[in-house]
C-alpha cells in the first residue's frame, strides 16, 4: 500500500504566498521563530507537532484534512473562500458556503438590511462579523421561519413593475440547484461589482442567465465562480404609489388620434 501523500509544506507556501505574507511576516503571527517556519513551509519538518497543525489550519481558516491532504493550489478561488468562511462546515463535493449570520439577545438571527453606503462593500464584508454587527437589524411579521433573510436595496428600472429604490427581503439560498428556472434573485458579485436584482436560471454549462423583467434590458450570464451568495426574493416593499393603468377605450382614442395625424401630415406633403 502506498503512503498517502501530504500537501502540508506545498499547502503552507501557497497560502502564505496568497495572502501575501513574507517568511518572517508569517512566522511572527504564527508565534514562531523564522527558523521553524521555513523549515516546515520547505518540508524538512517531517512531522509537525499536531497542535502547530492546528494552529496553522485555524490561522487560515482551512480544515485540517484539506490542509494535509488535498492539493490547495488546484481549487479556484471561489471554492477557497466558501472553504474559509464555512471552514469545519464546508461540504466537499457540494460545495456549499456557511452564511455568517447575527442573532439577537434571544438567540434568533437577525435580519440585516444593507442600506445604500454599505451597499458597495457587501461583497467584501459579508463574511466579516464586525461590518454584519454594524448594519441595521429588524424584524417583520409572516416571513417562515425556517430560512435566514435580509433586506437588499435596489435602484434603476430593469425589473420594472417592481420600482425603481424597492427594497427587496430574500431568503439564502444555500443550494443553488434547488433554483427553479427565472427565479427573482438577488445576487451577490465578487470584487466591485455590487450585487443584482434578476430573473436567474442556472445553466447546464455552469453559467447563470441573468435577465430583468423590463424587456428593454437584454439577459446576460455570469460564471458562478464570479458569484458569493444568493438571496432568493421573498417581498418588496416601496413609498412609490402605482401608476392607475390606463383605460383601454383611452388608449385606441390615442392609436386613431395618432393614425389621423399620421394621415393628415401626408396629405399635406402630397399637396
Amino acid at each position: 500500500m502506498e503512503p498517502a501523500k501530504v500537501f502540508f509544506n506545498s499547502n503552507l507556501l501557497f497560502l502564505r504566498k496568497r495572502k501575501k505574507y513574507s517568511q518572517q511576516q508569517l512566522a511572527e503571527l504564527l508565534g514562531y521563530t523564522r527558523a521553524k517556519y521555513t523549515a516546515m513551509e520547505n518540508g524538512h519538518t517531517e512531522n509537525p507537532p499536531l497542535a502547530d497543525l492546528v494552529k496553522i489550519s485555524d490561522f487560515f481558516h482551512i480544515p485540517l484534512d484539506y490542509l494535509l491532504r488535498h492539493d490547495l493550489g488546484r481549487l479556484s478561488e471561489f471554492d477557497l473562500r466558501k472553504m474559509e468562511t464555512g471552514a469545519k462546515e464546508y461540504i466537499n463535493g457540494k460545495n456549499l458556503r456557511v452564511l455568517s449570520i447575527t442573532v439577537n439577545a434571544e438567540n434568533k438571527e437577525n435580519m440585516e438590511y444593507v442600506p445604500v453606503k454599505a451597499k458597495a462593500g457587501y461583497a467584501a464584508g459579508c463574511t466579516d462579523p464586525e461590518y454584519l454587527a454594524a448594519l441595521p437589524k429588524f424584524t417583520l411579521p409572516n416571513l417562515p421561519k425556517d430560512g435566514t433573510y435580509r433586506m437588499f436595496p435596489t435602484t434603476g428600472d430593469s425589473m420594472l413593475p417592481i420600482p425603481d429604490g424597492s427594497d427587496v427581503v430574500a431568503r439564502y439560498v444555500q443550494d443553488w440547484k434547488t433554483l427553479k428556472p427565472d427565479t427573482l434573485c438577488i445576487v451577490i458579485l465578487k470584487g466591485e461589482q455590487d450585487f443584482v436584482f434578476k430573473q436567474v436560471t442556472l445553466q447546464k454549462d455552469g453559467t447563470l442567465l441573468m435577465r430583468s423583467l423590463n424587456s428593454n434590458y437584454r439577459p446576460y450570464t455570469v460564471a458562478v465562480n464570479d458569484v458569493l451568495e444568493i438571496w432568493q426574493y421573498a417581498k418588496h416593499q416601496t413609498d412609490k404609489l402605482p401608476e392607475p393603468e390606463t383605460d383601454l377605450q383611452e388608449i385606441k382614442m390615442l392609436i386613431r388620434n395618432m393614425q389621423h395625424q399620421l394621415q393628415s401630415n401626408l396629405a399635406y406633403r402630397n399637396k
